[in-house]
């Protein structure tokens, strides 16, 4: 129950910080983010998930990296101005990335005990989606595509972890020291 209280007062403080910024577009910035934080809320609330918490923790930091990664990527190749014309990073929605990416991940960790929470998970990152195109942030391409590529990315994330560590027990160890995260791997 202690991590559940941390959990949550985490999420509390993303975001307020995240609500404080000059150019917030709104509920989505938040909500980008929500199936992420729903995998660490489950888990630190008891929900039993497919992997301990030092596998779903890197699984799950090494799939919003990828994401990320991948969108920024594209974003600053392509150039798509936006519907609002406001810049040349809609292609592809960075928030959708996200939140699909975030909605998958809790699908694989959660899927098997409620098919609900999955439908939750890719409930919100819909919404995220149409917000966007509602808010002319993006085009119904934009969304599409940053769909694709937070699902993508993080199915590949899961399937990489499945061949590195292949049994159940973990062969990752995470430690905290001062201000660094130390992370060892076991082959």
């Amino acid at each position: 129950m202690r991590h559940c209280c941390i959990v949550i007062l985490m999420l509390g403080l993303c975001f307020q910080a995240h609500a404080q910024q000059k150019h917030s577009d709104g509920m989505d910035d938040a909500l980008q983010y929500m199936p992420y934080a729903s995998v660490f809320a489950l888990k630190a609330c008891g929900v039993e998930s497919r992997d301990d918490w030092t596998r779903l923790a890197v699984t799950t930091a090494a799939s919003w990296v990828a994401s990320a990664g991948a969108a920024y990527v594209l974003k600053h190749s392509i150039k798509e101005t936006r519907p609002d014309g406001t810049d040349q990073k809609s292609f592809p929605s960075g928030h959708a990335t996200i939140a699909f990416a975030g909605a998958t991940a809790l699908h694989r960790e959660f899927g098997k005990v409620s098919p609900w929470i999955s439908v939750a998970g890719y409930g919100v990152a819909t919404f995220v989606a149409i917000d966007r195109v509602a808010k002319d942030r993006h085009h119904w391409y934009d969304v599409a595509a940053g769909a694709a590529v937070g699902v993508a990315a993080t199915e590949a994330t899961w399937w990489l972890s499945s061949k590195v560590f292949k049994h159940k027990s973990s062969q990752v160890a995470l430690g905290f020291s001062g201000n660094t995260l130390d992370v060892a791997v076991r082959f």
